[in-house]
């Protein structure tokens, strides 16, 4: 028994890329259906992956985000590779992950790339890339050297559980926190990232899709670990009272009086409010909680078509053990 594989490619205005990245996909993987969606292309993506032999689906919301959400609602795989069609990632590479993903029963095999030249990986990405990759290591865990990676492979299960809430480039954080929330067993692998072909342009801006990057980090902060956030809310308001109220404390100390009304109503406001913040993460940290359990009974509800522990005798599991 073989599983299906199901490559997929968001794309928009990759014509100069496409058919290369569909050729060499079958070519890699010989036995898999290559799925091309286009977002909204205005040159010929959708003529070139159809002469390329790719099944060409459409998602008329704009961004990589909602592509990814309607491919994982729509395909249905044993292992799914999601990968860009932009012909910068090593379609050799996806025989080994896909291996690995099913010799090892992973639910998430990353691309690590490693660039073949100083252009092939623009330094602003560079940096951005592992700028965020540690501060998604330090809240969430350090199981990921490359968060921002788009080559991936996935097992049926965490396709079909994943929420996909994200619209744009943030995509790929949310993958990456899902899996490290949700402590799904995951692996990576390294794999040569070359520079776009002649003709070929990025759609990723350094800066506004990194803000937007940050803005999700924050997001899945406030909604995985609301304890800490608030906690931390909680902290800068307790300073920030602290700092209004010494000059209050210090007069009334020397006087016995409390000239500064106003000032000591304010940090007392404050003080409450730094209470309630607290509070709130209390309360909102069960909440998660329910919620994690929930996602995890979902995930685990997913019925497995094929794995590599399944077709293994009792005894190797013994063995193996």
């Amino acid at each position: 028994m073989m599983a299906s594989i199901a490559v997929l490619i968001p794309c928009h205005n990759e014509e100069a890329t496409i058919a290369t990245v569909v050729r060499d996909f079958r070519a890699a993987l010989p036995n898999a259906d290559i799925f091309v969606y286009d977002n909204n292309s205005s040159d010929k993506t959708i003529e070139e992956a159809r002469k390329a032999g790719a099944i060409v689906r459409s998602e008329r919301l704009q961004g990589k985000g909602n592509v990814v959400r309607r491919m994982f609602a729509d395909i249905e795989a044993d292992v799914f590779v999601l990968v860009d069609g932009d012909d910068t990632y090593d379609a050799a590479s996806a025989p080994a992950m896909v291996d690995r993903l099913l010799r090892d029963s992973f639910d998430m095999v990353t691309a690590v790339r490693v660039a073949t030249s100083d252009r092939a990986y623009r330094p602003g990405h560079r940096s951005g890339n592992a700028l965020l990759t540690k501060v998604v290591a330090y809240i969430f865990g350090d199981r990921s050297q490359d968060m921002l990676s788009g080559y991936r492979v996935f097992s049926r299960r965490f396709v079909k559980s994943f929420p996909a809430l994200a619209a744009g480039f943030e995509i790929e954080t949310e993958l990456t926190v899902h899996a490290l929330e949700l402590r799904l067993p995951i692996a990576e692998v390294p794999t040569p990232y070359t520079e776009r072909p002649a003709g070929s342009q990025s759609k990723l801006r350094t800066y506004r899709d990194g803000a937007k990057i940050l803005r999700t980090i924050f997001q899945l902060v406030k909604e995985e670990k609301p304890l800490e956030f608030f906690f931390g809310v909680f902290c800068a308001l307790v300073i920030t009272a602290v700092v209004l109220l010494i000059p209050v404390f210090i007069t009334y100390y020397e006087t016995g009086l409390v000239p500064r009304l106003p000032t000591a109503i304010l940090g007392a406001s404050i003080i409450l409010l730094a209470f309630l913040s607290l509070t709130c993460g209390f309360i909102l940290d069960t909440v998660t909680r329910g919620r994690k359990e929930v996602k995890r009974l979902h995930y685990m509800s997913v019925p497995i078509r094929f794995s590599a522990l399944k077709q293994r005798k009792p005894s190797e599991l013994r063995a193996a053990e």
